[in-house]
């Protein structure tokens, strides 16, 4: 899991190999890297291609040799993102709170706690933009039966906006290149969602991406969690519950179902020096019962997309 190469893909800059077909999934082979003693997701890299994942209250360091190691404890981290000076922004529910850590793990403050004067319920997951701000999703309380969960927005000042509400559990998010279509997953529909992005933190109104696939035999869940691109515009959904990582095309229709090794999949993030690896947390089986796993799954010709964050 070593190299710099993760960071170096920024819109624009797209490789002829994305253009290339998708492994099928009977080609493809789940590995496992590592267990830790709960439920894990917030899958992210460093420069150096350290791997941090998220678990119980702590956040764990995973370094070439494949052994966690904690690097933090912030309550009940969830959603990462590593910030271009090296610094880390963590959702976390327990704290009600987007929380600023430094490259050793310390808290420094947090980065957002709460909006038009309200406090947040539980952040769940983020993504960055290009002008140095960031949107987070927030399902505390949310569900089909009490849609109040919302979308957030957070300038490069600070300033938080509320951005989109009424939601089922927002879950997953993620801004394509250019940062005018920012995706979301809305886990207790079982859907994708999308926005125009008429400014950072104005969107436009929700429309439905994609329609995701039932659970079946041997399936307990489909719940859209954790999500992001490939560098041809591919969307990769941790879909809990199902031990999948759906594909689905900039279209919208679901084209690959691939392993997840998890049966309760929570996130999903291209890693590895070619970025053509895509690596999986969750629960081996039932979140809060079983152990987390962290796995990866190697997709030949496919280049992971990450955008780099502003300066």
């Amino acid at each position: 899991m070593t190299g710099r190469r993760e960071f170096l893909i920024a819109a624009g800059a797209l490789p002829l190999a994305a253009a290339r077909e998708l492994p099928s999934e009977a080609s493809v082979r789940i590995e496992e890297i590592c267990r830790v003693p709960s439920y894990c997701e917030g899958v992210v890299f460093d420069r150096e291609g350290f791997a941090y994942i998220s678990w119980g209250r702590f956040i764990s360091r995973i370094g070439p040799d494949g052994k966690p190691a904690n690097w933090a404890e912030t309550g009940a981290p969830n959603g990462h993102k590593i910030l271009a000076d090296g610094t880390h922004l963590v959702c976390d529910a327990s704290q009600h709170a987007v929380l600023h850590l430094d490259a050793n793990g310390k808290v420094l403050g947090k980065a957002a706690s709460e909006c038009d004067g309200k406090p947040l319920r539980g952040p769940n997951d983020l993504t960055l933009d290009p002008k140095g701000g960031f949107y987070f999703t927030d399902p505390g309380g949310s569900g089909k039966d009490k849609p109040i969960g919302t979308i957030h927005h957070v300038d490069r000042g600070g300033k938080v906006t509320l951005c989109a509400s009424g939601l089922a559990f927002p879950n997953g998010i993620v801004l394509r290149p250019g940062g005018k279509k920012l995706l979301a997953g809305e886990s207790q529909h079982n859907r994708i969602l999308e926005f125009g992005v008429r400014s950072p933190g104005s969107l436009s109104p929700q429309r439905v991406f994609c329609e995701l696939p039932a659970k079946g035999p041997g399936q307990i869940d489909n719940q859209p969690d954790g999500i992001c691109l490939d560098a041809a515009g591919n969307l990769y959904v941790a879909h809990y519950g199902m031990r999948q990582v759906q594909v689905v095309s900039p279209k919208g229709a679901v084209i690959r179902r691939y392993p997840g090794g998890n049966l309760t999949t929570s996130n999903v993030a291209f890693g590895g020096e070619a970025m053509d690896t895509v690596y999986i947390t969750g629960a081996i089986g039932i979140e809060g019962k079983d152990q987390g796993g962290f796995f990866r799954l190697r997709l030949p010709g496919v280049r992971g997309l990450k955008i780099l964050p502003a300066r």
